[in-house]
């Protein structure tokens, strides 16, 4: 009986340990969708704190909904081109072809760390005729990336083919690669991590990427990364519809809002 009271006891104690503390639990879903009503937006968005393993979501059922990445997959491509050596390191230059683009950032010469910050499509689509279907393929079925079809043309697949990821999957990837468990050496995915950094600051560091399907019907954008704050990490991912070019940029801005409101940028 001593020995059954002293187990029962030692499993309350070790529940109670793994309850979690997240700041996440704070909050609500009705925080998050007066932040999206504010900015006159329709989307879905949830953030997971891993060292709690909690989750704050708004608009569940479009999370497990697919869509085409378009520029978030620049992180995986970035991490392919290493892997595969059709790039040494984020130094190294991809010349560029002379057309002119109408965006100064896109019209000269980049490395992988300024072709990431810019979003430089013309950049990627270079370095994925140099991958080639055949390695391309392999990879992205070895990172278990979406739906892992890249039917469509080996430099525009992403952006107007077959390939389709959902909010959810989008941080199980960013998961594997905060933790280097995705199928590329640690050296590749600390690049691409670090090429990943739009913000730090003395309490935190934020790496993400923006997307932005354009080329269908139905336009939709993306803001996917993670934050680093003491000792922890918040994965986040938002999909939203764009009607117009105003909408692009609240990408940014309702992740930004977020962030602030749940105290994670302060």
């Amino acid at each position: 009986m001593k020995n059954l009271l002293s187990f029962s006891l030692l499993f309350v104690l070790f529940a109670c340990s793994k309850q979690p503390n997240s700041i996440l639990n704070k909050y609500s879903s009705s925080d998050l969708e007066r932040i999206f009503k504010s900015e006159n937006i329709k989307g879905c968005f949830t953030i997971y704190d891993l060292r709690n393993d909690a989750k704050l979501s708004f608009k569940e059922e479009r999370l497990d909904s697919a869509f085409l990445p378009a520029s978030t997959f620049k992180i995986i491509n970035s991490m392919i081109a290493l892997e595969t050596e059709v790039i040494t390191d984020e130094n190294e230059m991809i010349k560029w072809d002379s057309i002119d683009r109408s965006y100064d950032n896109w019209n000269r010469d980049q490395n992988l760390e300024s072709a990431l910050k810019y979003s430089t499509v013309w950049a990627y689509q270079e370095l994925a005729r140099r991958i080639g279907e055949e390695r391309m393929k392999y990879w992205v079925e070895a990172s278990n990336y979406g739906n892992k079809n890249i039917n469509g043309g080996i430099d525009v697949f992403w952006l107007r083919g077959d390939i389709r990821i959902s909010p959810n999957q989008q941080i199980d990837f960013l998961k594997k690669l905060y933790l280097n468990q995705l199928p590329f050496s640690q050296k590749n995915q600390e690049i691409v991590k670090k090429i990943m950094i739009v913000d730090q600051t003395a309490n935190y560091t934020i790496r993400a990427k923006t997307g932005w399907a354009v080329r269908i019907d139905d336009q939709i954008g993306w803001y996917v990364g993670y934050l680093e704050r003491a000792g922890n990490v918040y994965f986040f991912s938002i999909n939203i519809d764009i009607k117009n070019s105003n909408d692009a940029a609240k990408r940014k801005i309702l992740v930004s809002k977020i962030l602030d409101h749940l105290q994670l940028t302060k």
